[in-house]
Parts: C-alpha cells; structure tokens; sequence
C-alpha cells in the first residue's frame, strides 16, 4: 500500500507542479490574497472529484468521440484565451488599484480544469492507471482515500504558492507587478491557442502545432518584450524630461 500511496503522491505533484493555466492564474489571484492557491484548488476539486468518479466507471469510451473532443478543445481554448485578454486589459487596475479580474479564484480553479482538454485526457490515461493501479493494490475502499490525496497535493502546492507569492509581491513595485500580469495573461494567450490548434489537428488528422507553436512563442515573446520596453521607455522619459 505505502508504494502505491508513494506514485499517487509523486505523480499528482509532477501533475500540478508543471507551468499551465492553472498556475499562471494561481500566480495572478496570489497577488490579491494568501489564499488563492487553496480556492483555486477548491475549484479545481469540483471538476475534478466527479472526473475520477466517472474515470473509474469508464468514462474514457465516452470521450472517444472525436466532436466532442474538438469541440472540448475549440471552447476549452477560447475560453481560456478571453481569460487571458481579460487579465491583460485589467492589469493597471490589477496592480495599482488593488483590483481583482471578472472572475474569482475559485471561479478560476473550476474554468482551468473544465475548459482544460489536456487535463481531461490526462485523467484519461494516466490518471485512470494510476486511479486502477491503486485501486488494485487496496481494493475499492481506496477510492475515497486516492481523491483526498491527490487533491491535498493539488492543495498543498497552490497554497505554497499564493502564499509564497502574496508575501513577497510588495516588494516587487507596481510596475514590476504590472509587467508579470503582461507575461501571465501572454502565458493564458499561449495555452489556449495550443488547445484549439491542438484539438483541430487531432480532428483533422495534421500536425500543424509542431511549427506554429514557435510562431506562436516568437509572437508571446514580442508582446511581451514590445510591453517591457515600453516600460522602460517610459521609465527613461520621466527620468529625463528634458530629453
């Protein structure tokens, strides 16, 4: 049982310590409160928990559909993307004025799993195994005691991080803060992309991801550097206004 409970617990912290949407939104909802991390989580447990349930009475043939994988993909990717734009078009507010995005943490938590197809088809695969594999090892009972643990290393992680995050943003400066929602909403921008690009290729049966993902990264990289620059332009321009 212990060697069981030992990859449960080892593969759900390499599952959520892996850079997502998940964690960037985590990182943006940190700068307003230390507990971010714990309602993100809440959010996620609310997908989550019936997931597995669903996963162990062989939800998987269900998702075999290719539709319905697309569409998952295409309005998962969407979504997320407007959750980008959104952080992005806040992000004065967000850092100067103590405001918070359309959306709370918890809110957050429930949108980055559900519109997440990636997080699906990993409950899918890997998970499932694992969840059969522990299953195996402590018989049906397990189940219960499986979602606690995972969901306490889901738990775990995020509070860390808000935390750990809300603790020490004060001292970044305001524009400093304003710079790193520019790199999160670009990061949201990122995923959700891939997601739909992703979810269209697995339909049409291409592989146009492999080279439009660095057009892609050539293009969040600009954006993010055309705003850094802009910050330091303006930064220089207040310093010196006589040039």
């Amino acid at each position: 049982m212990l060697a069981a409970l030992g990859t449960v617990i080892v593969t759900s912290l390499s599952g959520v310590m892996m850079p997502g949407p998940m964690f960037a939104v985590t990182i943006a909802k940190s700068m307003k409160s230390p507990w971010a991390g714990a309602l993100v989580a809440l959010g996620h447990a609310v997908i989550e928990v019936p997931l597995i349930v669903l996963v162990y009475f062989g939800l998987a043939n269900f998702f075999q559909n290719e539709i319905l994988k697309l569409v998952l993909n295409v309005a998962g990717g969407g979504m997320i993307m407007w959750m980008g734009y959104d952080m992005f078009r806040a992000r004065k507010k967000l850092a100067r004025e103590g405001k918070d995005t359309s959306y709370n943490a918890f809110v957050a938590g429930i949108a980055m799993s559900g519109l997440n197809a990636f997080f699906i088809v990993w409950w899918l695969t890997v998970g499932s195994l694992l969840l059969l594999n522990f299953v195996e090892a402590v018989g049906v009972w397990g189940i219960p005691f499986f979602i606690v643990v995972h969901w306490l290393c889901d738990l775990v992680w995020l509070t860390f991080v808000s935390y750990t995050i809300f603790k020490t943003h004060r001292f970044w400066g305001l524009k400093f803060q304003e710079i790193i929602f520019i790199v999160l909403s670009a990061l949201l921008l990122y995923f959700g992309g891939q997601f739909i690009v992703k979810g269209i290729d697995a339909y049409v049966g291409t592989n146009v991801w492999q080279w439009l993902r660095y057009i892609i990264w050539a293009l969040d990289l600009a954006f993010v550097a055309f705003w850094i620059t802009r910050y330091f332009g303006n930064k220089e321009k207040s310093t010196n206004p006589a040039a």
